[in-house]
């Protein structure tokens, strides 16, 4: 794969992630838990059958033995999906956005760590000019108020999302290298994500209250928002650095807060704006000085 395929196929990640925020707005009835527990049970359908579609009988039976960077991705897969939505219900889409938005710093810091990655100047200053954006997003948004439990659940998703990148990048690259076999067997990873966030709600979640509309929105989410883009993204660490996969990440930041704005009514504050102007900037310079592979 190119670069340039790699990278627009990322930008398709964070628009198909970033949808939530505002579907969610848009929920007659389903509230914190039981959100989370349908999005999630509906992305483990989803999933279920793509996987069992693509390995058979071997993916229910391989589960059970799969390796220790397997279940880590699924923890960090489960953290993400509830952290994510619960948060969501506690505050506004575009402070949880902003909060995640940490991500890229967190996993440079893991992949220079951890797995010695060099990273290239020119990513250590789009991370601080994205950094400043995202500073300055916030103290805006912060500046309307904003709820402390909210911002605090939703800084769950940058450090699960950080290790979970981490951890596939070790796989796709170090311990089986940049093969076929690898990548694949991360995938039931984003399946365990899902199982355990569904298990983890289901108590919490009574009694249930969701309308039929908004269960239909919520299998959207769980297929469109989550089974796709969370697929596309474990394929596309055999392709892109780990913090290159975060820095992208931050357009979700970008298209999350506008979805909200158009959507949902969530209007930012200009300063949130200008803050997103700077993100798009330094997204901008990192790929175009970027090498090119292929054509």
């Amino acid at each position: 794969m190119t670069q340039r395929r790699a990278v627009a196929l990322m930008i398709l990640v964070t628009l198909l992630w970033s949808i939530a925020g505002v579907v969610t707005r848009h929920l007659d009835s389903a509230r914190s838990f039981e959100v989370t527990f349908w999005r999630s049970l509906f992305n483990a359908l989803a999933l279920a059958v793509a996987l069992s579609a693509l390995r058979g009988g071997t993916l229910w039976r391989g589960l059970a033995r799969a390796p220790w960077p397997v279940w880590v991705s699924g923890v960090c897969w489960a953290v993400m999906y509830t952290a994510f939505m619960v948060a969501l219900t506690l505050t506004s889409v575009a402070n949880v956005l902003v909060t995640m938005a940490i991500g890229p710093l967190i996993t440079a810091l893991c992949a220079r760590l951890l797995l010695h990655h060099r990273l290239l100047p020119r990513t250590w200053f789009s991370i601080a000019v994205g950094g400043i954006g995202i500073a300055w997003m916030f103290g805006q948004e912060a500046g309307a108020g904003v709820s402390f439990e909210g911002t605090l659940v939703a800084l769950a998703v940058p450090f699960a999302a950080a290790t979970n990148w981490t951890v596939l990048q070790h796989v796709g690259h170090g311990a089986g290298g940049p093969n076929e076999a690898a990548p694949r067997d991360m995938l039931p990873a984003v399946l365990i994500g899902a199982l355990l966030s569904a298990i983890a709600t289901l108590p919490l979640a009574y009694p249930f209250q969701a309308s039929s509309h908004d269960l239909g929105l919520l299998a959207m989410l769980g297929v469109v928002q989550l089974a796709i883009p969370c697929l596309l993204v474990v394929r596309l660490t055999r392709e892109l650095p780990a913090p290159e996969i975060a820095l992208l990440s931050l357009l979700e930041v970008v298209f999350g807060v506008a979805w909200a704005w158009l959507g949902a009514g969530e209007r930012p504050t200009s300063g949130a704006l200008a803050g997103g102007a700077l993100v798009l900037g330094a997204l901008v310079c990192n790929e175009t000085l970027a090498p090119r592979r292929g054509h």
